[in-house]
């Protein structure tokens, strides 16, 4: 379907596209395997690894005004290759693994935004804080949801806030049909752009599976009823992000939290500090990690990050070096 669409839309009357060049660097140091990594969270995760990729935007126009917006986001990465039997070697295998994670297209209404593809779940912070590119984590990315997920979706702004709800397929990166399926909504309070602040009520309900990037750990559907509350807060140099969770995810008693503080140190926002402890328990096991980040803007369009994270549960001490290459082309 979303092919069709943009075959389609070089047909509009009117329509004008942005595309950017995408580069990310990623190495780190895991006190708990004693070795060099090449990603920042897991190595089956499809976040951060060394990759090359693209972004692409485009939107159709007619007569009348701005009707739809196609997004396409590719990328090629690095990824770590191992099975069961290789998980203790010492030497490491690596692949190229193609990611897609934008892909959808972007309807406007008489009422609403309506989109269909790879797309964020309207739940939780994730939903609307773009965090692809940060080594800190939501939710969602942690494992508590899906960063982006196929399906349909719509939102709505109001002067007070927004709505929106999705239905999607339970998956994350990939596309499976075993009986899986999301369904999200999320109400908030407070225009961040204009007010710098917002609050937001969300809930899922479905049979989603246990996926991992585009590994599929479980081909069984587990039961999701998940409620949210998400506060994001700004107030001089100062951001707030606070996310929580609470109910069940895949088929587990769960409780999530964490709490996002950054200052930004330059006026033009080219220096920031960012600390984020999380917590969560699945099932009985609970964990915390506590993560460090500062980043610096070098140029328009070079961003350099390093991080620190300190996982409970395995003893890990974690250091990321992130340099991220975003720019027009």
């Amino acid at each position: 379907m979303i092919v069709i669409i943009f075959f389609w839309s070089g047909s509009a009357l009117a329509s004008d596209h942005l595309l950017y060049f995408e580069a990310q660097g990623i190495a780190g140091y895991s006190s708990q395997l004693h070795k060099m990594i090449l990603y920042s969270m897991n190595p089956d995760a499809e976040m951060q690894k060394p990759s090359l990729g693209f972004d692409y935007l485009k939107r159709i126009s007619s007569e009348s005004g701005d009707f739809a917006t196609l997004a396409l986001q590719g990328r090629v990465a690095l990824t770590e290759d191992i099975n069961d039997e290789e998980e203790e070697t010492i030497q490491n295998k690596y692949k190229l693994e193609p990611q897609v994670y934008n892909a959808y297209a972007k309807f406007k209404t008489p009422w609403t935004y309506l989109w269909i593809g790879h797309n964020r779940p309207a739940i939780s912070l994730g939903s609307y804080f773009d965090s692809h590119g940060l080594i800190l984590r939501t939710l969602a990315i942690q494992g508590f949801g899906y960063d982006r997920d196929w399906g349909v979706g719509f939102y709505r702004d109001f002067s007070w806030g927004d709505f929106a709800a999705s239905a999607t397929t339970g998956t994350g990166m990939p596309v499976y049909f075993k009986g899986n399926f999301m369904t999200a909504a999320r109400i908030s309070y407070g225009v961040l752009s204009q007010e710098n602040f917002n609050i937001g009520l969300s809930f899922g309900y479905g049979d989603t599976l246990d996926t991992m990037g585009y590994e599929l750990r479980n081909d069984e559907p587990q039961r999701m009823t998940l409620g949210g509350v998400d506060v994001a807060f700004l107030r001089d140099i100062f951001e707030n992000r606070f996310d929580l969770l609470a109910g069940k995810w895949l088929g587990e008693d769960t409780f999530a939290v964490s709490d996002r503080v950054s200052a930004n140190l330059d006026p033009e926002g080219l220096l920031k500090l960012e600390f984020q402890p999380t917590y969560w328990k699945f099932g009985e096991e609970g964990n915390y990690q506590l993560a460090l980040c500062a980043s610096s803007q070098v140029t328009s369009n070079l961003t350099v990050r390093l991080s620190y994270t300190y996982d409970r549960n395995a003893d890990d001490n974690i250091f990321i070096l992130q340099l991220y290459y975003y720019r027009p082309i």
